[in-house]
């Protein structure tokens, strides 16, 4: 906590604005922007890439925060202030940090893949200020975030190869695991004895998160061999077709993941299932539906 009271200490209104701004890029909404312009527009193989240390990451995340159930750093200590701009999005227990996680595995596999040195080295800037973001907005300590950042960086570097040119070859058996883990971290949640005294909000946030991840995953698993052999689009456009057509495919996206909300939970009488389906239906959307529009992209401002 000592580091953590240093950096209240040196809060002042702009630098606080800032760091809220940069601990947003660990959120679930910069991720999925940033994962699906990669896949859409720049290269298919590394989007998957980004998108397996991701969900690989988001699973063990979630295990380890319900095995350990750390506190929150303003609960573990009633005179530690945070700010308050960044308390909704701090869900669930503290160890280890998700949003450190998911910012150095999206960034770090970025830029551990690129060719561009200016894209590397933004990259490595942000997927440092997101976790020192953490401990200055005052949601997570240091061994939270450094944990997070070193799981990211474990899966970074370990599946890096699906990034390559023989990364195809090695996408089933990822999908396989993925697969595997989100059923078991499914069953971890419904299934273990938890003690009575477990926080039910953060036993929910990680329930959320289960059969999100189970949607999502099931989702890649169905769009890998599909889009490979009825869509196979090209990642190639004019510039001004690439900026149309990730913004109107996530407008797309938005559309299913919001606007199937209220449907959803109505057919599943509320229940958890309609969280798992609305995600796969949102993957279905990203990695078939609007990349079978691709072609026409393609062709627009003479590119065939």
């Amino acid at each position: 906590m000592g580091l953590l009271y240093l950096l209240e200490k040196i809060r002042v209104p702009v630098l606080n604005e800032f760091m809220l701004l940069i601990t947003r890029l660990g959120e679930e909404t910069a991720f999925l922007v940033i994962a699906l312009i990669l896949f859409w527009c720049v290269d298919k193989r590394r989007g998957y890439y980004v998108m397996a240390v991701g969900f690989l990451g988001t699973m063990a995340n979630q295990f380890l925060k319900l095995l350990c159930r750390i506190p929150r750093p303003w609960v573990l200590d009633e005179n530690f202030t945070i700010l308050e701009g960044a308390r909704a999005a701090a869900t669930g227990y503290s160890f280890p940090s998700g949003h450190s996680q998911t910012a150095v595995g999206t960034f770090g596999g970025i830029a551990c893949t690129t060719k561009n040195r200016w894209v590397r080295y933004i990259c490595i800037a942000m997927a440092v200020l997101v976790p020192l973001s953490r401990m200055y907005v005052g949601v997570h300590t240091p061994y939270d975030v450094l944990v997070g950042a070193g799981m990211a960086l474990i899966l970074v570097f370990a599946l890096k190869p699906l990034a390559q040119e023989q990364g195809d070859k090695r996408m089933k058996p990822v999908i396989a695991v993925m697969l595997a883990a989100a059923v078991m971290l499914l069953l971890y949640v419904q299934l273990f004895p938890f003690p009575a005294d477990v926080d039910g909000e953060n036993l929910n946030a990680g329930l959320k998160n289960a059969y999100t991840m189970l949607g999502c995953v099931t989702g890649i698993a169905v769009v890998y061999p599909c889009e490979k052999k009825f869509v196979n689009f090209e990642t190639k456009a004019v510039w001004w077709a690439q900026i149309l057509k990730a913004l109107l495919g996530l407008a797309a996206v938005l559309l299913v993941k919001e606007g199937l909300r209220a449907p959803l939970e109505t057919l599943f009488a509320g229940g958890m299932l309609a969280r798992a389906v609305r995600y796969f239906l949102v993957v279905l959307t990203a990695g078939l539906a609007w990349p079978a529009t691709f072609r026409w992209f393609s062709k627009l401002g003479g590119k065939q």
